[in-house]
């Protein structure tokens, strides 16, 4: 799971505007931040790269982190 749309809207950009920056279809946006297609990894520099431009000042681990070392915690239930 990616952090890309969390990253995307704190900057209020649209994925029209990412896509844009990115050089893919707004679609592709949004099926990569659903899960639906994994981005390669030239994909996922060139989309970590336009949120920087963008003003996201990310790296490629805030948006694409390990596997593995994501926070999976959950509450304790009652």
């Amino acid at each position: 799971m990616s952090n890309l749309k969390a990253i995307r809207t704190s900057i209020n950009a649209s994925q029209d505007e990412l896509a844009e920056h990115v050089g893919v279809t707004q679609g592709a946006i949004a099926h990569f931040e659903k899960g639906i297609r994994t981005p390669n990894i030239n994909m996922c520099w060139r989309i970590v790269e336009a949120l920087n431009r963008m003003g996201a000042n990310c790296s490629f681990e805030d948006v694409f982190p390990t596997p593995g070392n994501q926070d999976t915690s959950k509450k304790p239930r009652n």
